[in-house]
């Protein structure tokens, strides 16, 4: 990686301000975390740096408050959880600045936790206000980006801090930077890409750069109607992007070219006339889509299809579901396609974060794929070839 981590520095007595994205969801009756895997993968920087006794100020974003105080939001269950997993005491405040933090970072003492309230209850996080990321830094003598999953957002504590302290990456942006870019740079071959979700425009960039990386892409979820449409196909009701029917053209004619993936689209879905639970769905092939139904799912010549086409890759990466996957049974496509990538056991299988990676967590295959991303908005932009503006902050390795 070609960015300083927080190996290159000494910490030792620094306080050190570290970025996480502790961003996880909640039970809205109780609050309580119904996944910590987010918590969990920010554990070895964490653990770093109390082993090598610096003081540690961690700050994050929990949900979407709109820059206000929303009790419901506030990061008590998270330090509770923390606290759990590290088995230590966390400071908290009310607060991610203002004088009872400075008052509470004064009376840290190597090895200590501090965790700062949600920073989106200040408009000016968003906004990465130049004076509020300078509160954030006054905080600290060393910044460290470990939030991944965030570090496609301009904010104030993922840019606007590194404007005011040395900044480095943590081990779980490091290892998120290593895994992708070696998608782009060295994959072991034949490598698949499976894309689905609702939108084609959502992916835009990463179907275009995917299609001169990899050798086949497999599409499948609500974008695979535009495509088909584009093909002349009967879609009934589903949702097609009109606007983008020539861009799918375009692919699908550039696929066929020789230096570029092969697209592979379904060839049988299951329809139903409405995407409720419990109503009545059937299987046809692509030649015969009824005109008022929607496409809920990939069919079973389509799952056996792509099956055949994942087992002989040597690297896998997906990233949306290919079916309606929170209304069952249209979750059959995408856990068949998902239940094959946990059994290439000679293959690199990466997981985009997001959708996908929460459907491998309720799987209960996270142990069975190479890596699940942490990060789905930024891991799709760093896969589209784009860059990441919380990584271009920080200092470069020196050459």
């Amino acid at each position: 990686m070609q960015k300083k981590t927080v190996k290159d520095m000494s910490v030792e007595g620094k306080r050190v301000l570290v970025r996480v994205d502790f961003n996880v969801p909640l039970d809205r009756e109780t609050s309580a975390i119904t996944d910590d895997s987010r918590i969990q993968a920010s554990l070895p920087t964490i653990k770093y740096l109390v082993t090598h006794r610096a003081k540690v100020i961690l700050c994050s974003h929990l949900g979407r408050p709109k820059g206000r105080v929303v009790e419901e939001l506030r990061m008590a269950p998270i330090a509770r959880r923390l606290s759990k997993l590290l088995e230590l005491p966390i400071v908290t405040a009310n607060d991610c600045v203002g004088e009872e933090v400075k008052s509470k970072v004064e009376m840290l003492r190597k090895g200590d936790v501090f965790l700062l309230e949600n920073l989106r209850f200040h408009p000016e996080e968003e906004a990465n206000d130049p004076s509020f990321a300078k509160k954030l830094a006054a905080l600290a003598d060393l910044y460290v980006d470990d939030a991944f999953a965030s570090s496609h957002r301009t904010h104030a504590s993922t840019v606007g801090v590194a404007q005011y302290l040395p900044a480095v990456a943590g081990f779980l942006l490091e290892k998120e930077l290593q895994v992708l870019g070696c998608l782009l740079s060295e994959p072991k071959r034949p490598f698949g890409c499976m894309l689905g979700g609702a939108k084609v425009s959502d992916k835009i960039g990463l179907l275009q750069n995917m299609l001169r990386w990899v050798d086949v892409l497999l599409i499948g979820g609500g974008m695979a109607a535009t495509f088909l449409k584009a093909q002349g196909y009967e879609v009934g009701k589903s949702t097609v992007e009109e606007d983008k029917l020539d861009l799918a053209k375009e692919l699908l004619q550039e696929a066929a070219g020789e230096w570029t993936a092969k697209i592979l689209l379904p060839v049988d879905v299951v329809v139903a006339p409405a995407i409720t639970r419990g109503v009545s769905s059937q299987l046809v092939s692509i030649e015969g889509l009824p005109a008022n139904s929607f496409i809920v799912d990939i069919g079973a010549n389509t799952i056996e299809l792509f099956s055949d086409v994942l087992r002989k890759c040597h690297t896998v990466v997906w990233n949306g579901p290919v079916g309606v996957y929170e209304v069952p049974p249209f979750d059959h496509g995408t856990r068949s396609l998902v239940n094959v990538l946990a059994t290439l056991d000679n293959a690199t299988t990466i997981i985009g974060g997001g959708s996908s990676a929460e459907v491998v967590q309720e799987m209960g295959l996270v142990d069975r794929m190479t890596h699940v991303s942490t990060g789905g908005g930024s891991s799709l932009r760093f896969l589209e070839g784009a860059p990441l503006p919380g990584v271009e902050a920080l200092l470069d390795q020196e050459k």
